[in-house]
């Protein structure tokens, strides 16, 4: 007796060459709607499905396969006496090998059709045959992806199709119907505006096996969200080698801080080490922009990744030639530049597409078994208030509003010492407010800080940073406010002739 597959594809490619290995290997295929129409145009001996369903498509074609003569046929289990006699008492007959991919309902939503497109793209007898033949590996093979068309055929050919073959493509079949309704679900969720549902079902797909993790003896993989909105980590690799799991995460932070300037009729560049800024600057020019970045700190620099909002010329990529620089990306590279850069064989250039505002609704940290999740951290301040006797400069104000950029995108503790649109001492990942400006201004000891402004994450809880600052001559604070001890470091300010700025939001990062 001649095996049965059922063949119902939106996707075609290979569909013709598939079916005709089949035909050649005495499979009988049934056939629905487009796929038979294929199918039979190229010469393919194909049954239509509603010969055996004893029905015709009906409802528009929402209704074709939804018959326990196709699931009878699929479902039941050949080792099992009663099954194997119910079946043939209604004359189903088998169904040995299922061949579906589904509506391209992905694809509906990217291309931005309205409502009743979307939902008549929402497949029903598909996910239903992939599901039945998934349970039914034992008896059925499941095939869902057009690249394991040519495996298939060829362990068919030599009788080598084994059990655990069968199992790898339930699995795989289970994947794609469990992917498929996360999307549906998100789908429903956004237009319901249900931000934060009961079951929140995110899918993701493997992008690319990382060499290791953030330690050598860790497994590294890069997985993106199949429904993501505006990703910043979109760009084209133009030189050097693959990116690491270090890497992807530091130029993840720079391209966080490089996105708070996306609006700015400057250019801003921005060096990372270890996720956190070691150097901003704002120029009217990239190498402006860049020498400024590459003074606040030409010591941590040194290995880290330097991002620009605009296009590196030859003048610039002559000065990051200079050190050496892990990764460099900006909006495009002039070709002398390109030149230039690729020079070092191992320096990751990247060009990046246009910055645009985060569309992604969380901000996501999985811990052992849960997952943490908050809103994305977009607002800076809600309301610049000024608390001292003494109100900040035009120039202050500026720096103020560039040092809340830079803090923000800084692991808390964190303080930031700014100056004309560029960093002078950066703070970091301190258990205390006032380690964190010891730090800054420490590491920076060598530079001079009269009439900077100093940002900070979060309030003070003491006048201390208010006090060290003012040995430095630092004459203007922001800092969100909130403290039950707020007047005192309002009043240090005011005993040192300093302004006093609040945002009105905190910022911490861990």
């Amino acid at each position: 007796m001649s095996k049965r597959a059922l063949i119902s594809v939106t996707d075609k490619s290979g569909v013709v060459e598939f079916s005709r290995e089949l035909n050649n290997l005495g499979y009988e295929i049934i056939s629905t709607g487009n796929t038979f129409k294929k199918l039979k145009e190229n010469g393919i001996n194909a049954i239509q499905i509603d010969k055996v369903t004893k029905c015709p498509e009906i409802l528009d074609g929402r209704v074709k396969t939804l018959n326990p003569y196709i699931h009878g046929g699929i479902l039941y289990k050949r080792d099992n006496q009663s099954h194997v006699d119910t079946v043939k008492n209604h004359k189903i007959e088998s169904i040995d090998l299922v061949v579906v991919n589904l509506y391209d309902f992905e694809g509906t939503l990217k291309a931005g059709k309205n409502h009743d497109e979307i939902i008549e793209n929402i497949d029903i007898g598909g996910p239903s045959m992939i599901r039945s033949a998934a349970k039914n590996y034992k008896d059925v093979t499941v095939v869902v992806d057009i690249n394991d068309y040519d495996l298939i055929i060829e362990k068919l050919k030599t009788n080598n199709l084994t059990l655990e073959d069968k199992k790898r493509l339930a699995y795989k079949a289970f994947s794609i119907t469990g992917r498929y309704d996360a999307l549906i679900s998100s789908y429903f969720s956004e237009e319901l505006e249900d931000t934060y549902p009961e079951i929140l079902n995110l899918t993701f797909q493997k992008e690319q096996t990382l060499r290791y993790g953030e330690n050598p003896h860790q497994n590294g993989i890069l997985y993106k969200q199949s429904n993501a909105k505006n990703p910043i980590l979109n760009y084209e690799q133009l030189n050097g080698k693959e990116l690491s799991f270090n890497n992807l995460n530091d130029l993840h932070g720079c391209l966080e801080v490089m996105r708070e300037f996306k609006d700015s009729d400057k250019v801003v560049s921005v060096a990372i080490k270890h996720t956190n800024p070691c150097g901003v600057g704002l120029g009217e020019n990239t190498f402006e922009a860049y020498t400024k970045c590459y003074e606040a700190d030409e010591v941590s620099i040194f290995g880290g990744i330097v991002g620009i909002t605009s296009i590196i010329d030859k003048e610039t990529a002559q000065k990051m030639s200079e050190i050496f620089l892990e990764i460099v990306v900006a909006y495009d590279f002039t070709s002398e530049a390109l030149e230039i850069l690729k020079k070092k064989k191992n320096l990751r250039i990247l060009k990046l597409s246009k910055i645009e505002s985060s569309l992604q609704p969380y901000d996501m940290k999985y811990i052992d078994g849960k997952l943490l999740i908050q809103d994305k951290n977009n607002d800076l301040v809600n309301e610049y208030e000024t608390v001292t006797e003494i109100e900040p400069t035009a120039q202050q104000l500026k720096d103020m509003e560039f040092g809340m950029k830079v803090v923000k995108n800084m692991k808390s503790n964190a303080i930031a010492i700014v100056k004309n649109n560029q960093t002078l001492a950066l703070g970091c990942g301190q258990t205390s407010r006032i380690w964190a400006l010891k730090n800054a201004i420490e590491n920076n000891s060598e530079k001079e800080f009269t009439g900077a402004v100093l940002a900070s994450d979060a309030f003070f809880p003491f006048d201390d940073c208010v006090t060290l600052a003012n040995k430095y001559n630092i004459k203007a604070v922001v800092q969100p406010g909130g403290s039950m001890n707020d007047k005192d470091s309002i009043n240090a300010c005011n005993k040192y002739s300093m302004s006093m700025v609040f945002t009105g939001i905190r910022h911490f990062k861990h």
